[in-house]
């Protein structure tokens, strides 16, 4: 059985001096680096997230870049494709005038070979009667 006596006062002196002495060199040591281990992290997910804000905030304005760029790489297409089409227009109307005009020289100087032709044609058809129709006849005319 469990005696009182003057041994179990000084029992609990000396569990009062360890836990003390515990708490002073180990607990109190464990807990400060737990407790700033606890700050870091809260710290670190702090910027965590700041970090994760400041990500989502420039991802939304290279988004927003992307898309003006964009938009505005249409609208210089656009404004190119319609000077590039102004351009062909004024280049096909150009050489559209050049083949009339050249057109129009072809027909003159076909016209005028076609009368010349005509012309000396006419001036030997008798001629041409004549050996024609000696040919079918045999004889001279």
């Amino acid at each position: 059985m469990i005696k009182i006596d003057s041994s179990v006062f000084i029992q609990v002196a000396n569990f009062l001096v360890l836990i003390w002495a515990m708490n002073a060199i180990l607990y109190r040591p464990i807990r400060n680096i737990l407790n700033k281990r606890k700050d870091t992290v809260s710290g670190l997910e702090g910027d965590i997230s700041s970090c994760s804000q400041g990500v989502r905030e420039k991802d939304a304005a290279y988004a927003d870049g992307v898309k003006t760029a964009r938009v505005k790489g249409l609208e210089a297409k656009k404004s190119l494709i319609e000077v590039a089409e102004k351009e062909e227009r004024a280049i096909v109307s150009k050489i559209n005038e050049k083949a009339q005009a050249d057109l129009v020289a072809v027909r003159g100087k076909i016209a005028k070979d076609a009368e010349r032709v005509k012309q000396s044609l006419l001036q030997e058809v008798d001629k041409f009667a004549n050996e024609i129709g000696e040919k079918i006849l045999g004889r001279a005319i």
